[in-house]
């Protein structure tokens, strides 16, 4: 039983997955997606819970400071309908206000060059969305 944690951006998702045991997350992949197209990515994402054996998805709900919904955050909602409509599995909105952010600081303050950064930091989010969720399921 793994569970996938997703950060949904406009062209890509980070993908991270849980081990077997539900403690940590580990980061996968960014898959490219095309919103303005209506491609999701489906058909990969579809690969990664056949290989890990994922059985719940975590995706990341950026809400506004002030605790509203804006576009990003009606377009993970719109994801996450998409998740439970194909997978029949559920699908936890989880709040990843300044998850990003947090991502980048931690990528800086690891040397990685910017160029490197933009190639990681939606799958670094991804695992920290995931891990955010996993150590909440542990209290």
């Amino acid at each position: 039983m793994r569970i996938m944690g997703l950060d949904v951006g406009s062209k890509t998702v980070g993908v991270a997955v849980s081990d077997a045991l539900g403690w940590t997350a580990q980061g996968v992949e960014t898959v490219k997606i095309d919103e303005e197209n209506g491609e999701f990515g489906i058909e990969r994402i579809s690969e990664l819970v056949q290989q890990y054996g994922v059985t719940e998805f975590v995706v990341g709900f950026p809400k506004n400071m002030n605790n509203t919904i804006g576009p990003r955050g009606e377009a993970s909602q719109a994801y996450a309908k998409l998740l439970e409509d194909t997978f029949s599995m559920p699908v936890t909105l989880w709040d990843e206000r300044l998850t990003t952010m947090a991502a980048e600081r931690l990528l800086i303050e690891a040397d990685v060059r910017r160029k490197n950064r933009k190639k990681v930091i939606d799958k670094m989010a991804a695992v920290m969305i995931l891990q955010g969720f996993l150590d909440r399921k542990q209290l």
